[in-house]
């Protein structure tokens, strides 16, 4: 079921590394000529061209967009009591996390009366996308507007897919998340008109105003992803997510059969998600490959895991050692990284690239996913190699204050001249020169 990649006695560049190893990747540009006309169309015509979308690409169409107070609150009220605790809990561990991650503002005084202070403001409005197609996902509830009402975001929207099972509302236990969170905004729109919505506004069925928003974060397919990079320069986006990945690097004192389900859980998010081993145990390569073929079958969603882990972006990589597996980690650059080695803390701190790291046997990714408190929206297909996941600072500009008294822009005044007119700027210089010279007189004499 999982193809092999032997890098044994092979010293490849990073290049080559990139080329060689699986990796699954969303081909947004397939369908971004077919999401274009769905963004324009809403740009244009607002809710009502969002909701004839929704009819024609998910069989459902609300009464209106917006979502009743009363249904989110029922749906908060009749929460599956395990459910309602175990989302308290994600939220509680999310909020410790996330409440540690706010910068302060930074005041810096450069020169005597000369002072540049970064202050960190929140973005105004957010729309937070939560899918709801293969899966419920209050997990995405959380981990988009906890590091959001951190931040101190004014206004916060949650837009996912209405359901025909429940009266053309997003699911009632992504509702119900949003009413342990008090987010009374929902919309009931999903896909790339979701994103185009919340980028543009419009009008409701009721004729009440549907605000756009400032920035779109959360994760989506790839129509969804499309929608994204078409309204980017309308509003902020998080990023361009790609199908979910997990690679374990890992050595001869790995169990097996914890590798094995670690690769089979990402593998049921999606038939493009990419499961990876990097070892340099033969052992337990084949060990990890016998593990999987014996347990993905009881899952829930085998079929999918199977299309998922037969694809080209799964398989195991045979390595000499665990040095030569971390160049193939910082290569690949996952959006989850298991290090599951003898020194599994020592080695996991030598990785420079990787959406978030799960060290040792009792980190897995599952828990991130859910209730480690981290957040589980991150950098895909290879770009954790220069973004991060979505956090606090994600939702907050930073903003450059420059206050300089006369006596402190006098002294660096020549320099700003000289610079000016070293880049042919000449006007720059005369700004600051006005201050302290009489430039009419000279223009005269001139």
């Amino acid at each position: 079921m999982l193809s092999r990649i032997d890098l044994r006695g092979r010293t490849l560049g990073t290049a080559e590394l990139r080329r060689t190893l699986p990796r699954g990747a969303a081909d947004v540009d397939s369908v971004v000529d077919t999401v274009r006309p769905v963004v324009e169309a809403i740009r244009e015509h607002g809710a009502a061209a969002a909701l004839d979308y929704g009819e024609k690409f998910d069989q459902v169409r609300p009464s209106s967009v917006r979502v009743p107070a009363e249904v989110i609150t029922e749906a908060g009220e009749n929460l599956d009591p395990v459910v309602r605790a175990a989302l308290v809990e994600a939220i509680r561990r999310a909020r410790i996390v996330h409440s540690a991650q706010r910068r302060g503002d930074t005041v810096t005084e450069v020169a005597t009366g000369g002072f540049v202070t970064e202050k960190w403001v929140p973005v105004e409005r957010v729309g937070l996308y939560v899918p709801g197609g293969k899966a419920v996902y209050p997990s995405s509830v959380i981990m988009n507007v906890v590091p959001a009402q951190v931040a101190g975001v004014g206004s916060l929207v949650v837009a996912s897919p209405p359901q025909a099972d429940f009266g053309g509302w997003p699911h009632p236990t992504i509702l119900g998340a949003c009413a342990l969170l008090g987010v009374d905004e929902v919309w009931a729109v999903g896909g790339a008109q979701a994103v185009a919505l919340l980028a543009h506004g419009g009008e409701d069925t009721d004729g009440l105003e549907l605000e756009p928003v400032d920035m779109v974060t959360g994760p989506g397919n790839v129509y969804v992803t499309a929608a994204k990079r078409l309204c980017r320069s309308v509003v902020g986006i998080d990023s361009e997510a790609g199908p979910t990945e997990i690679a374990v690097l890992a050595d001869h004192t790995a169990d097996p059969v914890h590798i094995a389900y670690d690769l089979i859980s990402q593998a049921e998010h999606d038939p493009n998600a990419a499961s990876v081993l990097v070892t340099d145990s033969e052992q337990l390569a084949d060990a990890v490959a016998r593990e999987v073929e014996a347990r993905y079958t009881v899952t829930l969603n085998a079929d999918r895991v199977r299309e998922a882990l037969e694809g080209p972006q799964s398989g195991i990589v045979l390595v000499d050692g665990i040095d030569a597996g971390l160049r193939v980690v910082d290569a690949y650059a996952a959006e989850h990284l298991e290090v599951q080695t003898r020194d599994s803390a020592a080695d996991a701190a030598r990785v420079r690239n990787a959406g978030a790291i799960f060290v040792g046997a009792y980190s897995p990714v599952p828990l991130g996913d859910y209730a480690a408190g981290s957040n589980h929206v991150l950098p895909t297909s290879g770009t954790a190699r220069h973004s991060s996941g979505l956090s606090v600072q994600t939702f907050l500009r930073g903003i450059h204050v420059i206050d300089y008294d006369r006596a402190a822009l006098k002294e660096i005044a020549p320099t700003v001249v000289a610079l000016a007119d070293a880049e042919r700027l000449p006007a720059h210089g005369e700004a600051v020169r006005a201050r302290f010279e009489d430039l009419t007189a000279e223009e005269e004499e001139q």
